[in-house]
């Protein structure tokens, strides 16, 4: 039921290569690294399953091949965090079918869990006693190691009975272009250069500070990648921030920011001062933001294309959200083209209503 050794790996995943579909899942840590360290691998079939040790020191290469072909379907429920999780030890995984987006092509809510979808399409209820177990610590216990296969062992039927809703829908075509996203190296991993997007309060900074805004991202980024430490114990967000807003520019004036680190003031100051030479600052530091006010033409507007959404959503037996988020409509709502519901399925069967109520909204 757990494989430690590499002969043992060999040999299941020489029968996992005659398979047509392999449900798989993960467990892992990530509190105290940059990366998730992979903790266990469980894999099933349609009548067996079991757990792959990847802390045992031996090498997952024998299950490459069955990982990385298109021709064995992997079968996992929310996978990208999974996908991410995977993709150091094991590279790109081929031709995912993720069970919460097919659910929520189906009908059901759009984050919906693995333990509700299987009360719901299988009548089988799951143990929750494990759910905070540190999956690092050496043995499991028997008990563990049965929580940890009941997270792949009903994927195939839950994957069985979702195609038949799907197909019967006419939705298969949705699905496949859904899990494209999946298919794509670039969404499992944070490029340095766009980690700035993942900051929040940059809105009405002027153009000096938002450039060292993204160096400082990237900078952290790097920094935490090649230290294997959470980003947050390189240079917390309030504290970069604050170093984007003062603009510090000598070791005591970054000293003076209230909650530096005195490690990284000491470590870290010259690089920091160094970003901060390096950008072309000449504000002052912006006042407090005001709130402002909503705009009440595109107020009105997103709410008549919520109105439509939560209409066609209701009619195809659909949350919401699964066509088009508050967001999205914000986004079409301001004349933008580059967004979910005016592409693909949805762009049929939401996007040109949102452009005509758009269009009647601003006549």
């Amino acid at each position: 039921m757990i494989i430690h050794t590499i002969e043992d790996l060999a040999s299941l995943a020489q029968r996992l290569g005659s398979e047509d579909a392999i449900a798989l899942d993960t467990e892992f840590l990530r509190e105290r690294t940059y990366r998730a360290e992979l903790c266990l691998i469980q894999i099933a079939t349609r009548d067996h399953a079991a757990c792959v040790d990847p802390l045992g020191g031996g090498a997952l290469d024998p299950l490459l091949p069955v990982l990385r072909t298109s021709k064995t379907i992997k079968v996992l429920h929310a996978a990208r965090q999974d996908l991410e999780v995977l993709l150091p030890a094991t590279g790109p995984i081929a031709s995912v079918f993720d069970t919460q987006v097919a659910a929520a092509l189906a009908g059901y809510p759009s984050q919906v869990g693995y333990a509700e979808l299987a009360r719901r399409l299988l009548g089988v209820e799951l143990a929750k006693a494990h759910t905070r177990t540190d999956w690092s610590r050496r043995p499991l216990s028997p008990e563990q190691i049965e929580y940890a296969l009941d997270d792949v062992r009903h994927l195939l039927p839950l994957r069985d009975e979702l195609v038949g809703t799907l197909e019967r829908l006419g939705r298969l075509d949705w699905l496949a272009e859904e899990l494209q996203f999946l298919a794509d190296e670039r969404q499992l991993s944070v490029d340095p250069d766009d980690a700035w997007r993942r900051l929040k309060g940059l809105a009405g900074l002027d153009p000096g500070r938002v450039s060292l805004a993204h160096k400082l991202a990237a900078w952290r980024e790097r920094r935490a990648s090649d230290r294997n430490r959470p980003r947050g114990w390189i240079l917390d967000d309030a504290v970069l921030r604050e170093i984007v807003l003062q603009v510090p520019r000598s070791p005591a004036a970054l000293r003076g920011i209230a909650q530096m680190p005195e490690s990284v003031a000491r470590n870290s100051g010259a690089e920091l001062l160094a970003m901060v030479a390096a950008s072309d600052i000449s504000q002052p530091p912006p006042a407090l933001p005001r709130r402002q006010r909503p705009d009440p033409a595109l107020t009105a507007a997103v709410k008549r294309l919520a109105e439509v959404t939560a209409t066609v959503a209701a009619e195809l037996d659909l949350a919401p959200e699964v066509l088009a988020t508050r967001r999205d409509l914000e986004q079409v709502a301001r004349g933008e083209a580059n967004v979910p519901p005016l592409k693909g399925w949805r762009r049929a069967m939401i996007g040109e209503r949102l452009l005509a109520t758009l269009a009647a909204t601003g006549d």
